[in-house]
């Protein structure tokens, strides 16, 4: 059964850092993308990282790029989120999710439940 599960998240005051977590099992990262998405109240899903493991590389979306750190365990077959110098527009639930192949596109098939992260100001 393929299954991502997140975990990490919290109430954390701005400025301060968190980080999430992305276990998954049924499937390897070396043969699928994973995106790290959010999505706040009222406010479109958004990307904000893309990892394909098999390639080495990362992709940020503007709005975490300096701010946010994506990698990969793949022993653990886990994937992280490093969220640094958080402001209060980054409260949003987080969530995990698996590309269709191991380079990063637009489609994710499978999805974690979320986990939320709350930035007080």
């Amino acid at each position: 059964e393929v299954q991502l599960v997140e975990s990490g998240g919290g109430l954390v005051q701005a400025g301060g850092s968190l980080r999430l977590s992305c276990a998954a099992s049924g499937f390897s990262f070396d043969d699928y993308a994973i995106g790290w998405f959010r999505q706040a109240p009222g406010k479109e899903r958004e990307r904000i990282l893309c990892i394909s493991s098999r390639d080495g590389i990362t992709y940020y979306a503007g709005s975490v790029k300096g701010r946010f750190t994506g990698s990969s365990d793949n022993a653990k077959n886990t994937v992280y989120l490093q969220m640094n110098s958080l402001k209060p527009e980054d409260t949003a639930v987080y969530y995990c999710a698996a590309g269709i192949e191991h380079i990063c596109t637009e489609n994710y098939d499978r999805w974690g439940q979320g986990t939320q992260v709350t930035v007080s100001s």
